[in-house]
């Protein structure tokens, strides 16, 4: 009975953790909290599993050396990197047809604004 408790548990945090860390993997272009979401999915798979633990490590060490790197370089890399960024949300916003739901909430008429995806 107690090794079906720990089973169930056990697969009860690899669903939890696996959620949330596919949330914050999606998140991280986005303003916000995308990178602690995805170590708090780290976090909570850790838990259970030792792989997540040593992923956890490293991506702390990598995101920590992302940040050093990006504190040392120059105004014009850093609005590159921003630009590209927000290149990426509005492309990822319009695929996802987050503006063609605005445009038909507002009756805006603007049928450009449509995803590819949703037509």
């Amino acid at each position: 009975m107690q090794k079906a408790k720990s089973r169930i548990r056990r697969i009860g945090i690899g669903i939890a953790g696996g959620l949330v860390l596919i949330i914050g993997v999606i998140a991280i272009p986005y303003p916000g909290p995308g990178w602690l979401i995805v170590f708090a999915g780290l976090a909570i798979l850790a838990t259970e599993f030792a792989w997540a633990q040593r992923l956890l490590d490293v991506a702390k060490g990598k995101y920590d050396a992302w940040q050093a790197w990006l504190a040392r370089q120059s105004f014009v890399v850093k609005a590159l990197i921003w630009t590209l960024t927000a290149f990426v949300v509005i492309i990822t916003v319009w695929l996802l047809n987050g503006y063609g739901l605005i445009n038909n909430w507002l009756h805006l008429g603007l049928d450009w604004v449509q995803s590819p995806l949703f037509h």
